[in-house]
């Protein structure tokens, strides 16, 4: 199944994607809905809805408002961890553990929404494809062998990184957490629809020139494996969003380096969720 957001006069309204056709869901939001786990989603099977077309609907983030924070893992693709490290001039290595870090809430956008570039905040904007995973039920220190028991689905972001603020930080947390910069969706696609994870093509564009191309097959951590690091001693909840890290062509490591600009288009796809496609925009504030 393909779970949408999007926006009415009343507010937020979630809908099941059929091709070019959206059947409104009302009475529920993503949030409770992925709580409610299988149950749920029988129901939406069940139900009979007028459908509107796609095209006319304002899409919104699948889950506009996550529970906590995104989480996310660094250098998790062996040919982006060389990159980076040698745009570091730093021995090339892969990491031993998964590197997690969390973006804020507030970073959540659209599909389509603006990403706001700000210079007296940061001039070098990044792009970073990735595939989400979208955890269904609470859990805690899970084991590689049980670890899609607790996955409800998939998502795409696009992990926009503020560059110089993360080399000037200790944490990539400032670098990571403006406000925009984690462009969800189109759609929340169940993982009874894709049937491994672990086989999909990653790609992103930025003006239509493709700067990133890979396949979730070079994943250093795969999703079982995420899962069993991430939840050593530490619970997991409904709704919580998991990032499992970009491949290589992110701008900080060519030469010479690119960032993102006001006026710019970034795209970014993964095989069988769909593509986001947004806008970089300057904003004004005070120095």
């Amino acid at each position: 199944m393909r779970l949408i957001t999007y926006q009415t006069c009343s507010g937020a309204m979630l809908g099941v994607l059929n091709g070019d056709w959206v059947r409104p869901v009302p009475g529920i939001d993503m949030l409770t809905l992925i709580r409610q786990g299988e149950a749920g989603l029988e129901r939406l099977r069940a139900s009979q809805e007028v459908e509107l077309a796609l095209d006319t609907l304002q899409l919104l983030a699948p889950l506009p408002n996550p529970p906590r924070n995104i989480i996310a893992l660094g250098m998790n693709y062996a040919a982006h961890a060389a990159e980076s490290l040698r745009a570091k001039s730093l021995p090339i290595r892969t990491p031993d553990t998964p590197v997690f870090f969390t973006k804020a809430t507030t970073t959540v956008n659209s599909p389509t929404g603006d990403i706001p570039y700000d210079p007296n905040v940061s001039t070098k904007l990044d792009w970073e494809v990735e595939l989400a995973v979208v955890i269904g039920k609470m859990g805690k220190n899970i084991r590689r062998s049980e670890a899609f028991d607790y996955v409800f689905g998939y998502t795409v972001i696009n992990d926009i990184s503020a560059r110089d603020l993360q080399a000037s930080h200790q944490q990539f947390f400032k670098g990571k957490s403006l406000d925009g910069t984690c462009p969800m969706g189109p759609a929340i696609v169940t993982k009874d629809e894709i049937l491994d994870p672990h086989k999909l093509a990653l790609r992103c564009w930025v003006n239509g020139v493709l700067k990133q191309e890979s396949t979730t097959a070079d994943l250093i951590f795969d999703i079982p494996a995420i899962i069993e690091w991430l939840t050593r001693g530490m619970t997991i909840i409904p709704g919580d969003v998991i990032a499992t890290g970009t491949p290589s062509g992110v701008g900080f490591a060519r030469n010479p380096p690119e960032f993102l600009q006001p006026g710019d288009i970034v795209e970014c796809e993964v095989e069988g969720i769909g593509r986001l496609r947004n806008r970089v925009v300057a904003v004004t504030t005070s120095d």
